[in-house]
């Protein structure tokens, strides 16, 4: 529009009801975004190495790592990042999934290979990709780099293509969300100096669990 191109090309869209959306990680925010799922209609499908009551009290069903990928119109990252759900999302996962499948990631970068998906984009296995997060972002995000010359190839090769979104980790940045990350952040202190129960522990054991199928 900026360009004075009201055209409707290439604009073409699809309705979120009734597509089958599948969760990878179902903590509080891959709960939150199983509920905006489920609001839009969708038939909501997840996996996660530890499941939740409430996920399934929503009639959330669960499947294997492998399944979801079979299954899903459009699938979201939500899994910490960890030795095993590094590069979790690779040629043979993309390899897995439907032909034109969406792919989201707020999660980490490095839950993706990025040189896999820039491949599976290529072959059109890959449908569209968002990410909001990328694995070499330490050198790119949060800077102003508008009159350098990206040496990043692999994000370069990203930009390229019409039906790629990203944003630079910019999800949490609401008022209202980094004025909650200060106040967690100061009850996790304090509840940590007073010996009380942290209510946003990371077990290490849940830690070593894999998200391999």
């Amino acid at each position: 529009v900026r360009e004075n191109n009201f055209t409707l090309n290439n604009l073409m869209g699809f309705n979120l009801f009734g597509k089958t959306v599948g969760v990878v990680g179902t903590g509080k925010i891959g709960r939150a975004f199983c509920n905006i799922m489920l609001g839009f209609g969708c038939k909501v499908i997840a996996y996660d190495i530890k499941e939740s009551d409430a996920v399934k009290e929503k009639g959330i069903e669960y499947k294997t790592f492998d399944k979801l990928l079979q299954s899903s119109d459009i699938i979201s990252i939500h899994c910490p990042f960890t030795p095993d759900t590094h590069h979790l999302f690779n040629s043979i996962a993309f390899a897995k999934m439907k032909t034109g499948v969406m792919l989201i990631n707020t999660s980490r970068g490095a839950v993706i290979k990025t040189a896999h998906a820039v491949e599976a984009l290529k072959m059109e296995q890959l449908g569209y990709l968002g990410i909001d997060v990328y694995e070499g972002e330490e050198n790119l995000f949060f800077k102003d780099l508008s009159g350098t010359i990206i040496q990043d190839d692999l994000i370069e090769r990203l930009m390229s293509f019409n039906n790629v979104l990203i944003t630079p980790h910019q999800a949490f940045f609401t008022k209202e969300a980094v004025e909650q990350i200060a106040i967690t952040t100061i009850k996790n202190i304090t509840d940590f100096e007073n010996g009380t129960p942290l209510e946003n522990e990371v077990k290490s054991k849940i830690i070593k669990n894999t998200y391999t199928t």
